[in-house]
C-alpha cells in the first residue's frame, strides 16, 4: 500500500511540475513575442491591414474581424505550441541561461580591475 501511495505522489508531483513548466514557458514566450518580437508584430499588423482592405472588397462579411481573429489566433497558437514543444522535450526554464531574469537571479558581473591593481593590490601595509 505504501508503494502505491508513493507512486501516486510522484505522478502528481511530475504532472504539477510539467504544468508549471508549461505555464512558465507560455508566459516567457508571450513576453518575448511582445517585447523582442515587436518588429514582427508591426509587420503582421501591416500585412493584416493590407489583407483587410483586399478582403473587404471580395467578401461580404467583415474582413476586419476575420483577419484580426486569424492573426490573434495564430500568435496564441504559436506561443502555446512553442511552450508545448519545449515542455515535451523536457527543457525546464531554470536550465536556460538567458532566463535568469525570470527567476530573480542576477547575472554575475566581473569585478573591475584597474590598471594599477596588479602592482598595488597585493601589498600589505
Amino acid at each position: 500500500m505504501m508503494a502505491l501511495s508513493q507512486t501516486s505522489n510522484l505522478g502528481n508531483t511530475y504532472s504539477l511540475l510539467t504544468i508549471k513548466s508549461f505555464l512558465i514557458w507560455t508566459f516567457t514566450l508571450a513576453v518575448c513575442l511582445l517585447v523582442v518580437g515587436f518588429p514582427l508584430v508591426v509587420l503582421m499588423a501591416t500585412v493584416g491591414c493590407l489583407l483587410t482592405v483586399i478582403l473587404q472588397s471580395v467578401m461580404p462579411m467583415s474582413a476586419v474581424l476575420l483577419v484580426a481573429g486569424g492573426l490573434i489566433s495564430f500568435n496564441v497558437l504559436a506561443v502555446v505550441v512553442g511552450a508545448g514543444v519545449l515542455t515535451a522535450k523536457g527543457i525546464h526554464p531554470k536550465e536556460v541561461k538567458w532566463l535568469s531574469w525570470l527567476h530573480g537571479e542576477s547575472e554575475e558581473m566581473q569585478a573591475t580591475v584597474y590598471a594599477a591593481c596588479p602592482l598595488t593590490c597585493n601589498i600589505d601595509l
